[in-house]
């Protein structure tokens, strides 16, 4: 009978490779898994380099490498600030894309976002090397609040804000129900509590409304204020404690 292969010594402590880049700060889990798909990421094992696969377990012996520079988890304070991304800015870390969020935001280390903005949107980014609090707040059931201002083609009448309100079917799903508020004869106030692709694009768009504006002003307990477009700042200590709070973080978590 032929025996069971034996588990490499460091098996226990094997963790997903997406979570690894995640927790290192270099991109969501999901944005992690599309650097491995774009061939970014690779594997040194045992003197050997691969190319990464998506769900793949590496343990502590084990040397990552985006882009041929080994990937290590940051040490000592990790970093919070927020952009006012400009509109034409692409969140993506993809080099292949010259308008990327990482050049353009020019930071002295790496940072990445939690929750992308599309390229016509502006607004509140949040941009960070703390992987823990990416990885909450981009989890679906954590429900995390998210405020946009949006204008659109025609006027906002009371039918178009109930059934923003009560869930829109796109994407081969209803959205969930969410707070809309009208603001001006074309223009209304929403709050998200998910975030499907161009989810408020879509929404408008089943509903017979274009949107021409979108501009996203408060993450959680965290909001845009006056920040002036293209510019971006450090969240204070309080800040932080409040955003790690609401995501369930305490401590060095």
């Amino acid at each position: 009978m032929d025996r069971a292969p034996e588990k490499r010594p460091e098996a226990e402590t094997e963790i997903r490779i997406n979570r690894y880049l995640a927790e290192a700060g270099v991109a969501s889990r999901r944005e992690a898994d599309r650097l491995i798909e774009d061939g970014r990421v690779s594997v040194c094992r045992n003197g050997a380099e691969f190319p990464a696969e998506t769900g793949m377990k590496i343990g502590p012996a084990d040397t990552v490498l985006l882009d041929g520079k080994q990937v290590k988890p940051e040490c000592g304070e990790k970093t919070y600030l927020i952009l006012h991304k400009p509109k034409g800015v692409v969140c993506t870390s993809s080099q292949k894309e010259k308008n990327n969020v990482i050049d353009y935001l020019g930071f002295s280390k790496r940072l990445t976002y939690a929750g992308r903005l599309d390229k016509d949107s502006t607004g509140l980014l949040l941009m960070t090397d703390d992987g823990a609090l990416i990885d909450a707040l981009m989890r679906a059931r954590n429900r995390h609040e998210k405020e946009y201002r949006v204008r659109v083609d025609r006027p906002v009448e009371e039918d178009f804000l109930r059934a923003m309100a009560d869930g829109v079917p796109i994407l081969n799903t209803v959205t969930r129900p969410c707070t809309v508020r009208r603001t001006g004869r074309c223009t209304f106030t929403i709050i998200l509590t998910q975030g499907l692709n161009r989810q408020i694009r879509r929404m408008c768009e089943a509903l017979g409304y274009r949107v021409t504006s979108l501009t996203r002003v408060r993450i959680g307990s965290i909001r845009l204020g006056d920040l002036p477009e293209g510019a971006y700042r450090e969240l204070d200590a309080a800040e932080i404690a409040a955003l790690r709070q609401d995501c369930g973080l305490t401590g060095n978590e």
